[in-house]
């Protein structure tokens, strides 16, 4: 790890090591800002008070900076506890159901549309919701509940506070005025999320997801796919949650009745597939439900069908049919994709599923970051920081079972979901344009890690990509290729963009996804075998030379250190305005070509030096001795680093300016011999680039001094070589303050 770490990694080493601890699952989720559940409600109990909330107390500020705190001031809204607001408060009555979900005044319908469509799995639901949850039992004014947040499961803690307007509630309620599941829950999610007012707006399978963990299909049913029958029988297979729609575009017909019995505008849970053999024939069959729990289809294979009458009494008890009005029905695959517009797929993960005999995607999950002038490449549009953007190996081990398919492919679905646009929505972030592509790596490059070049992707066209680039917060889609190894770019459609993603791949059989360059290193000269007590004759001059620098001590501090460097890299510059100036003696004067202290002939050099801090730095990458000076020997290795760190420079500085791109510096680092990852990669831009994200020389030298020194002091501590050190605080303060 680097000696410092801004504060996303230090959040992302934590996420790390609670995965390791197992923590971040459906059994242990995390706690969100750190609030125990029941060691609050024990305080509680024990004190013999009601929880306040101080991380999301009840005010203006919990609804929101905006349109609802204006609300609130104008409407002098009142936050209530549910004992206040009524008589025999409970939390649930008669199981909870889509009923219990009236919308308020906010404008959250696609929260509470997923909450609806997930009252139909009680066992996913009551994972949401804690069990054991009252207002008569051990009641002490809290309540939480579970949410999966970009691939960890978190607790989320709520006092039962809840704004009130004429002693009713503003927001999310029951029909049942003293039953507060509902409105607790939109609660919970409204401090997941910062605030009320960040419910505002949204797509339904976003809250799907929060509530499963799963993972989103959309498929416009006028385009599916020919196998689309198979893909959501699949489905079934794996326990993921479908729904469908019949779009309409003139708002009068929204939930409106057709003359068949659907409902145009609507929802619908897709909760079955069969094939049915019905006079000779096998039919495609879907069975649906209306949320309503009324309201069903009245055509072929309806309820009141009058060609059941020809089905085989045990095929109408396998497809359990029977004549009662409760919002679910049959109907046939055609009639389905003939009336309905939409479907979506919410694929559910391991834990997620209510049977363990039900079918299972394997499940990959990175974490990443776009980091501006370093990662964030943008699409391919722009070939030149298109590669500079994160990269994902994926393997696919193993073909699908079907033995319909004559074909060996892997099937697999590609997520990615951009995080934290919501909460910040409030400091003015908006949903970014994303998408990826997916490459096939050749045979020749499988099993190396190493980072993708600009030059593959030139030259190589995409394998996949996402159907498009669009501004939601999570992009999915499903592929099938063949065995081999792929690499999967993820970007934003403009470059330079930041924010932070999380991509995830789901697939039918084994596959292994991770990012590339995860190995951090460097590489060690091998020493030439020559004479160590014979001094040749540049070592001699060297030495001469020094001496007129150093003095009889024969060491160089940091100023002196200083004037040296920069009158010797700067002196090509100086030669061209004052050709008759120097004696060719020292480092004052003309240099040759053998003089040890000669710069690779290139274009003049165009720097302002070095600073002293610089010069501090490099003394402390060489100093042995401990004594913040440098004695000869110590000085010529670093003159000889320099010079060819410089070589390198000048490689990148193509435009002779002075400075590289930050995005060059990736190649930089690695010709220097240094391996690092994407994260350390995104420090160094962090770190050393300007506002312009170019890298100056000076900066240039600093970056590889404080590398190359960090690695020495590590190698050092690192007595057995496994990969780990451990330190003290001295040790640490003395590493990383002379470093």
């Amino acid at each position: 790890m680097p000696y410092l770490l801004p504060g996303f990694f230090c959040d992302r080493v934590i996420r790390e090591r609670d995965r390791r601890n197992g923590e971040g699952t459906v059994s242990q989720p995390l706690k969100f800002e750190g609030q125990d559940f029941v060691i609050l409600k024990q305080r509680c109990l024990a004190q013999k008070c009601l929880f306040e909330d101080r991380v999301f107390p009840a005010g203006v500020q919990a609804l929101g900076s905006h349109e609802l705190s204006q609300k609130a001031k104008m409407k002098a809204i009142t936050w209530k506890r549910p004992k206040e607001i009524c008589e025999n408060p409970r939390f649930i009555i008669g199981g909870a159901n889509r009923t219990d979900i009236c919308q308020g005044d906010l404008g959250d319908c696609w929260f509470l549309a997923a909450i609806a469509c997930l009252t139909l799995n009680e066992r996913l639901l009551f994972r949401v919701i804690p069990h054991d949850q009252s207002f008569t039992e051990n009641y002490a004014g809290i309540f939480h509940f579970q949410f999966w947040r970009y691939g960890d499961w978190v607790d989320v803690v709520i006092d039962d506070c809840l704004p009130t307007y004429n002693n009713q509630l503003v927001f999310t309620k029951s029909n049942h005025r003293n039953e507060f599941w509902s409105a607790l829950l939109e609660k919970a999610y409204a401090k997941l999320h910062g605030s009320y007012e960040a419910l505002k707006g949204g797509n339904t399978t976003e809250a799907m997801e929060d509530f499963t963990g799963g993972v989103t299909e959309f498929f416009e049913i006028k385009d599916a796919p020919s196998d689309m029958y198979k893909i959501m029988r699949k489905a079934i297979e794996r326990g993921s949650l479908m729904g469908c729609s019949i779009d309409t575009i003139v708002p009068v017909q929204y939930e409106t009745r057709m003359a068949c019995g659907l409902v145009k505008g609507h929802a619908y849970s897709v909760t079955g597939l069969e094939e049915a053999l019905f006079k000779g024939e096998k039919v495609k069959l879907v069975r649906l439900r209306n949320p309503w729990g009324q309201v069903e289809w009245n055509g072929s294979w309806s309820d009141g069908w009058k060609d059941w009458s020809f089905v085989d009494k045990d095929e109408k008890a396998r497809l359990q049919h029977q004549v009662t009005e409760d919002g679910e029905f049959w109907m046939s695959y055609d009639d389905f994709v003939y009336h309905f517009t939409k479907l979506e797929i919410c694929n559910l993960t391991a834990d997620a599923l209510e049977s363990d005999k039900l079918q299972t995607w394997t499940v990959s999950v990175n974490e990443g970051r776009w980091v501006r002038g370093c990662s964030a490449g943008g699409c391919r549009n722009f070939p030149d920081t298109f590669w500079t953007n994160p990269q994902y190996r994926l393997k696919l081990l193993e073909e699908d079972d079907d033995p319909d398919d004559s074909e060996v492919i892997c099937s697999f679905l590609v997520a990615l979901m951009q995080k934290n646009r919501r909460k910040d929505r409030k400091l003015g972030a908006n949903l970014f344009t994303i998408g990826f592509a997916i490459y096939e790596v050749p045979k020749e490059m499988h099993g190396n890690k190493q980072h993708l070049q600009k030059d593959f992707f030139l030259y190589n066209a995409s394998k996949a990509r996402s159907k498009t680039y669009i501004n939601m917060r999570e992009v999915s889609q499903r592929f099938r290729l063949p065995p081999s190894e792929y690499v999967i770019v993820p970007s934003t459609y403009e470059p330079h963009q930041e924010g932070e993603f999380i991509l995830r791949v789901f697939s039918e059989k084994r596959n292994l996804s991770e990012e590339a360059e995860n190995t951090i290193s460097v590489d060690r000269p091998v020493a030439r075998p020559g004479h160590a007590d014979q001094e040749t004759e540049e070592q001699q001059q060297f030495r001469n030379i020094f001496r007129q620098i150093a003095g009889d001590d024969m060491e160089i501090c940091a100023d002196e250190l200083k004037n040296v460097l920069n009158t010797v890299v700067n002196k090509r510059e100086h030669e061209r305005l004052m050709p008759d100036a120097g004696d060719g003696q020292g480092p004052q004067g003309s240099e040759s070509s053998s003089s040890p202290f000669s710069i690779p002939p290139d274009k003049d050099l165009k720097t302002q030096g070095f600073t002293l801090e610089s010069c501090r730095s490099m003394i402390a990458l060489m100093d042995t001795d401990g004594s913040g000076r440098l004695n000869l020997q110590e000085f010529h290795h670093l003159w000889k680093k320099i010079k060819a760190w410089q070589k390198i420079f000048k490689h990148y500085d193509t435009d002779h300016s002075g400075t590289i791109n930050s995005y060059e510096m990736r190649n930089a680092v690695n010709d220097a011999g240094f391996h690092l990852n994407s994260q350390l990669y995104d420090i160094i831009t962090m770190r050393y680039a300007d506002k312009h994200m170019n890298i100056d020389f000076d900066s240039f030298i600093c970056c590889f001094v404080r590398l190359e020194g960090m690695f020495r002091a590590f190698n050092a501590f690192d007595k057995d070589g496994d990969g780990i050190i451990k330190l003290n605080v001295l040790e640490w303060l003395q590493l990383t303050m002379y470093a």
